[in-house]
C-alpha cells in the first residue's frame, strides 16, 4: 500500500500501519498535509523531514508524531532508510492513554519529537512489526487489534522515549532561502504576495529561489504557497461558519472559483462537502 496514492487525504477510518525501506535520493510527489495524526519512527538510517518552515534531521530510534492539518515532507539524502508510519485518528486515543502521555491530553495538540534508547528500541520495532503484519491480514479482527496496539505504541514511548523539546536540525547553508521563504509564506499567506515578493523577501531572484525551493522541498515556491493557503482554509472551513468565497478571500486567495477547484484537487472534496464531513 502506498498511503500518498491511495490513502484519502481526506479521513481515514481505523489505524493503518506501514513500513518500508527508501533508498538514498527518494523523492515525495509532493508537500502535503491530512486530517489524521501520522506516527513517523525512523527504524534504520535517517532522514531529513520539512514541516510548516522548519526542518528536522531524524535518526534512527527517532519518532515524529506530526498532528492533522500540518503540511510536511520528506528527504532521504543521507543513504538507504527504514522507516515506519502509523495513521490514526484522535478518537483512536482512549482518554486514559492520553492521561498517561507527557503533558496528558495536550500531547497530542502539536508537533513531537522523541528518541527511544537503543535498549528499547528492539522492543518499539517489534511492536511496529505486528502492526505492519496485521495491516496485511486486514480480517474483522484487525481494526481493533491495530488500535490497541497503537495504545501499547504510544504508552510505550510515554514510558520509554525523551521527548526532545529543541528538535534536532542540522540546516545545510544551501537550503536557508528555502526555511526563509517558508516562514515569509507563514507568515503573509493571506495576503496577494506571489513567487517575486516572496524572492524579493529573501533576496534572491525569483529563478534561483524557485530552483532551490523545488531541489529542497520538492514542489516550486506558488505550490507551497497554495498549499499554506489550502491549509489554513481548511482549519477555517471546521471552525467558522463563514461562507466560503469569505474563507477564501481571507486565506489569500483571489476568488472563489479558484479557490474551490484548488481545494477538491487537494483534499479531493468541494469546501462545503470538507465541512459536513467534519
Amino acid at each position: 500500500m502506498n498511503r500518498h496514492t491511495q490513502m484519502p487525504r481526506s479521513g481515514i477510518e481505523r489505524v493503518h500501519a506501514d513500513r518500508r525501506t527508501r533508498a538514498r535520493g527518494y523523492v515525495m510527489p509532493a508537500y502535503h498535509c491530512h486530517t489524521y495524526y501520522e506516527l513517523y519512527c525512523v527504524e534504520r538510517g535517517a532522514c531529513r523531514f520539512l514541516v510548516e518552515d522548519s526542518m528536522y534531521d531524524l535518526r534512527a530510534g527517532d519518532f515524529l508524531l506530526i498532528p492533522p492539518q500540518l503540511l510536511h515532507y520528506t528527504r532521504y539524502p543521507f543513504g538507504d532508510c527504514r522507516r515506519s508510519t502509523v495513521l490514526f485518528r484522535g478518537e483512536d486515543v482512549d482518554e486514559a492513554v492520553r492521561a498517561c502521555l507527557p503533558e496528558g491530553a495536550a500531547f497530542l495538540a502539536r508537533l513531537r519529537i522523541f528518541r527511544a534508547p537503543e535498549a528499547h528500541r528492539g522492543e518499539l520495532s517489534a511492536l511496529l512489526g505486528r502492526m505492519v503484519t496485521e495491516e496485511r491480514i486486514r480480517d474483522a479482527r484487525s481494526a481493533l487489534l491495530l488500535r490497541t496496539r497503537l495504545q501499547e505504541l504510544l504508552l510505550l514511548c510515554a514510558r520509554e522515549c525523551d521527548c526532545l523539546h529543541d528538535a534536532p536540525a542540522n540546516i545545510r547553508t544551501t537550503e536557508d532561502s528555502v526555511l526563509r521563504s517558508a516562514q515569509f509564506i507563514s507568515a503573509h499567506y493571506a495576503e496577494p504576495i506571489n513567487t517575486a515578493d516572496v524572492a524579493t523577501a529573501v533576496g534572491f531572484s525569483p529563478n534561483y529561489l524557485s530552483r532551490k525551493f523545488r531541489e529542497a522541498a520538492g514542489i516550486g515556491v506558488h505550490e507551497y504557497l497554495v498549499l499554506t493557503r489550502l491549509r489554513h482554509a481548511a482549519l477555517e472551513l471546521l471552525a467558522t461558519e463563514d461562507s466560503v468565497t469569505e474563507i477564501a478571500l481571507r486565506c489569500g486567495f483571489s476568488g472563489s472559483n479558484y479557490f474551490k477547484d484548488a481545494f477538491k484537487k487537494k483534499y479531493g472534496v468541494t469546501p462545503r462537502d470538507y465541512r459536513r464531513m467534519g
